[in-house]
């Protein structure tokens, strides 16, 4: 029943897409923690403050433009699923040109977009200096780092994670070599983290441009007249502005809860800076199995086969649930030394254990919502996407009003989980519609 051109679904197909990405996120800290450990080397406070306000603030200007990875995916799973080559080819295409076209705009605005970045975050002279530094050296790896999003989206829709795995591992590997040669073999200081960034984003676009080579193999790739189809590309504006809204109201809610959280004291904030590590530890997990819903889905989609696309999304949603559920048996059972290693103070400590349950059921709560997103994504559903996830910020808004009145922390973090729920049930009573949208 579930065999169709575009293969057999089976238990081991989701994890062959879904392991290389649980993997490859898990480099994503390290690179982190070994970019602020090298120019600590150096002995003063204010390149550690301006290597980490730098690249939140890239980070931030990047992360807009996250629509495209999750976009390309949905566009070009469906795509394969019909069989339609050339259009794979052409997304592709597409995805490139809106990445690039993107770095460039944001190199030519850099002066506006540093400035306005450090009136919203003020640091002291000598950091915002540092760290000006920086982003001009490392802005100009803006376009690759941009399109990267496109060649990771369209690969994962390959359902060829293992590159995606690859290129991550590369990037982070030579930035982590070239950071230890420039800055502590050269001395360049914050600059020559930059500069290992650049060459490591760029050779990272270049690899992946690689992976891609069987799209360049033939004519499809550069056939403008269909690159440059206004029907194809007003669909994929469209799906990616929805998207981008989607990820904005996302966005607005952890920023929102931190903003919260600083009212209730300095320690509070701390606690829940420490315990928001794992909620992302537990999005690193169930991003690889919703990242299989949305090439399994996209291809399921693509050839107008519901049933198809139904156990695409049980066979994923499946995994993605058992993986929580360790997880949280995980936090039950380590989180306090996880807490006890992430920060030394007392205090932050004992209000960090006091919270803590509410992240052991975290990861079960909110995988309904990942691997959900995971199936909208690959469907191309970016108006219910969109639209459901204004419900589910009204819904955390009102929660956030009533409780954090009445409970403190404890309410903004059950605000937090009735998140998660609104998120899952407002997608859910639109998954029906999904279903017959696909089978019509």
């Amino acid at each position: 029943m579930a065999d169709t051109a575009v293969g057999r679904l089976t238990h081991r197909r989701v994890l062959n897409i879904a392991v290389p990405v649980v993997l490859s996120n898990a480099t994503v800290p390290i690179l982190g923690a070994v970019d602020t450990g090298v120019v600590g080397q150096m002995g003063l406070a204010a390149p550690i403050g301006a290597v980490g306000i730098g690249a939140i603030i890239l980070s931030a200007f990047y992360w807009v433009f996250g629509f495209l990875r999750m976009g390309t995916v949905g566009l070009a799973a469906q795509a394969e699923g019909q069989g339609d080559s050339d259009e794979v080819a052409a997304l592709l295409t597409r995805a490139l040109m809106i990445g690039l076209g993107a770095g460039i705009v944001i190199i030519a605005l850099q002066s506006a977009l540093f400035w306005a970045a450090f009136r919203v975050s003020p640091a002291s002279a000598e950091v915002e200096g540092l760290a000006r530094q920086y982003m001009a050296l490392r802005i100009w790896s803006a376009p690759a780092a941009i399109a990267l999003y496109g060649i990771t989206g369209w690969l994962i829709a390959q359902e060829r994670t293992r590159a995606v795995l690859v290129l991550q591992l590369w990037m982070n590997g030579l930035n982590i070599g070239l950071d230890i040669w420039f800055v502590i073999g050269l001395g360049w200081g914050v600059q020559g983290v930059a500069f290992a960034t650049v060459l490591a984003e760029w050779s990272g676009f270049a690899l992946g441009l690689w992976f891609c080579r069987v799209a360049f193999a033939g004519a499809a790739w550069r056939a403008w007249a269909n690159v440059f189809d206004g029907m194809r590309w007003r669909r994929m504006m469209s799906v990616n502005t929805d998207i981008l809204i989607r990820s904005l109201l996302l966005q607005a809610i952890f920023v929102s809860f931190m903003f919260v959280g600083a009212g209730q004291g300095d320690v509070t904030l701390a606690a829940n800076q420490v315990l928001l590590q794992f909620l992302m530890i537990a999005s690193y997990a169930l991003d690889g199995f919703a990242f299989s819903a949305e090439a399994l889905v996209g291809k399921a989609t693509g050839a107008r086969d519901a049933l198809r696309l139904r156990r695409a999304a049980l066979l994923t949603s499946g995994w993605g649930f058992a993986v929580a559920a360790l997880m949280a048996v995980a936090f039950a059972v380590t989180g306090g030394m996880i807490v006890d290693a992430m920060t030394t103070a007392p205090n932050v400590r004992t209000q960090a254990r006091e919270y803590l349950p509410y992240l052991v059921g975290m990861p079960v709560i909110a995988c309904a919502a990942f691997m959900l997103d995971g199936i909208f994504i690959g469907a191309t559903r970016s108006r219910d996407m969109r639209n459901m996830m204004a419900l589910s910020f009204a819904v955390y808004l009102v929660s956030v009003v009533v409780l954090v009145p009445l409970a403190g922390n404890h309410g903004l973090w059950l605000a937090m989980l009735i998140s998660f729920v609104a998120r899952a049930v407002t997608l859910g009573a639109r998954y029906p519609a999904l279903e017959r949208a696909t089978a019509g």
